[in-house]
């Protein structure tokens, strides 16, 4: 595996927030996984509601909080950086959907950084046949570290937890 660097940013005042310790972890897992530059770079940040709307409102066009939105790094040409981009997360949604699916906030948390790192990385969910495959990663990397299926009980597809996300109700 290559050398990981992974920037632990924290926005927001809250409890049983992801040590820096449990994001590299995810972030390696994921690495195991994918041909990564040597000393590559990611940043982590742990937001509240009002900063992921923000977000989520400009690049998406989705005026809401969402749990995950992943930037990746588009290096200009000529120029060799080993920065993959951001991962912003936003702890009040991620940790509403830990309770509302009876799923631990670490847990859900991993699958979060999991799910954003695989963005980074090129994988996307738009077409089935490539949520299956991004989502078959997902379960293969949380089984690794000893995580349950993040799918199992709702039976739900990434695209379908995404498009559920419009009718939850955060302020």
């Amino acid at each position: 595996m290559s050398p990981l660097r992974v920037d632990r940013q924290v926005a927001i005042e809250a409890e049983d927030l992801p040590s820096q310790a449990d994001l590299e972890a995810w972030v390696a897992a994921v690495f195991d996984r994918h041909e990564v530059a040597d000393d590559s770079e990611l940043t982590v940040r742990l937001v509240d509601v009002e900063e992921s709307r923000q977000l989520n409102r400009d690049y998406r066009g989705h005026d809401k909080p969402t749990n995950v939105l992943s930037f990746p790094f588009e290096c200009p040409p000529g120029v060799a950086l080993p920065l993959l981009g951001d991962l912003l997360i936003c702890h009040p949604v991620v940790a509403a959907e830990a309770a509302e699916q009876d799923k631990s906030r670490r847990d859900h948390y991993a699958h979060m950084v999991v799910h954003g790192t695989l963005h980074l990385l090129g994988h996307d969910h738009i077409e089935d046949g490539e949520a299956e495959a991004m989502e078959g990663l997902e379960r293969e990397i949380l089984a690794g570290l000893g995580i349950d299926d993040p799918y199992r009980e709702a039976g739900s597809t990434t695209r379908d937890d995404a498009a559920t996300e419009d009718e939850r109700p955060y302020p």
